[in-house]
């Protein structure tokens, strides 16, 4: 198999690199010092047309390929990580509606966020109930033709902004085996209120809170999928947008050894810049190796969602778990090149450090990540 980008995709690729450097680089910082939502990003991506992409034309959207994706996804958060947030935030609703959905809750939620006129959330964790969302505790209790929703979800990511939030409780406690089931909530559903904006060490842009539902009534038409298989359903979604976080992995990775390699080249220590050094090279050249294996496993993970491939999950887990290891390790080396100047805010690579710890824990953390890829490899002997 050959990874390597066809035309069209290299024509992408240039296009989003040139609009994410001109529009949304110059307000990255300033996002990251704000801890707000990032309205101007959002603004922007909106007018490029790169706020929700792979969305079906069908639907209002711009029915690219999810290789294309991922590539969007990297180029962005390369010069911002908040900012790619946004898509991979949309894509959480998006999946499990073209997944799990009818048609017509397809029609109802996909084209609003196609036009710019919402955004997608997504809550299953709990304060309890993260690496095991099996343990959640938030109901949903079947009334007639309606379900009263109660409990709190946490670290929601996008709430307050989301117009529309994939959700998940427990409608069958007593059933083991199909306890949740998923629905889709309306921001503006009577009985949610939403505590404080989480104080995050990264990705500053993106505001992420708790979600406390009270008597909360929705119509049953709004279940996703079927009653008790809330918990596949998430699953199934996530070995899709796992790749996201990935392609997101592999930008802010990209974006630390761009910052870095330029300021080895000016820098001069000893009489000559420090890019002739030895010590330097081999740094650099471990940075760029795992930088591009970890592409090119995000590439074949993508590839795969495309078609749903068998070994998909496998895929998933592997492309985010490596890449998000490596955007680890490549920021901490860009920090420690470019000295002290990358232990200061005055440089990029300060905020590319703490904005790729978190894709080492979002979307299941990479020791969750490590259990599902040993479950894939060992159930085929």
């Amino acid at each position: 198999m050959s990874y390597q980008l066809n035309s069209e995709q290299e024509l992408l690729r240039d296009f989003v690199r040139d609009f994410a450097k001109t529009k949304l680089e110059p307000l990255a910082a300033k996002a990251d010092e704000k801890g707000e939502f990032d309205q101007e990003s959002y603004d922007a991506l909106l007018e490029a047309g790169f706020a929700a992409p792979g969305i079906p034309e069908e639907y209002g959207g711009d029915g690219i390929d999810s290789v294309s994706m991922a590539i969007v996804m990297e180029e962005i958060a390369r010069v911002n990580a908040s900012a790619s947030t946004i898509l991979s935030s949309n894509k959480l609703g998006m999946i499990p509606l073209m997944l799990y959905g009818t048609e017509e809750q397809r029609k109802t939620y996909l084209p609003p966020v196609a036009a710019g006129e919402a955004m997608f959330g997504y809550a299953l964790s709990e304060w309890n109930a993260g690496s095991d969302p099996g343990a959640m505790t938030c109901m949903a209790k079947e009334e007639g033709d309606e379900y009263v929703i109660n409990g709190t979800k946490a670290w929601v990511t996008s709430a307050g902004i989301a117009k529309y939030i994939v959700l998940f409780a427990v409608t069958d406690p007593d059933d083991k085996r199909h306890r949740i089931t998923a629905f889709m909530l309306h921001a503006d559903d009577e009985g949610i209120s939403l505590g404080a904006p989480e104080h995050k060490m990264g990705i500053r842009g993106s505001v992420t809170r708790e979600m406390v539902l009270k008597d909360v009534r929705i119509p049953a038409s709004r279940m996703l999928g079927k009653r008790g298989h809330g918990l596949s359903l998430a699953l199934g979604t996530l070995d899709h947008t796992r790749i996201s976080i990935a392609a997101q992995s592999v930008g802010i990775a990209q974006g630390a050894i761009d910052q870095a390699a330029e300021y080895v080249t000016k820098r001069e220590q000893f009489g000559a810049p420090l890019a002739k050094l030895q010590g330097i090279q081999f740094m650099l050249a471990d940075m760029a190796m795992k930088t591009e294996a970890a592409r090119q496993l995000t590439y074949a993970a993508a590839d795969r969602s495309g078609t749903q491939a068998e070994d998909l999950t496998f895929f998933g887990a592997s492309a985010k778990c490596f890449a998000s290891d490596t955007a680890m390790a490549v920021t901490t080396d860009a920090v420690q090149l470019l000295g002290g100047l990358g232990y200061s805010k005055e440089s990029p690579v300060e905020r590319m450090m703490r904005d790729a710890k978190v894709t080492q824990i979002y979307e299941g953390t990479n020791q969750i990540q490590r259990i599902v890829i040993a479950r894939q490899l060992l159930k085929n002997y």
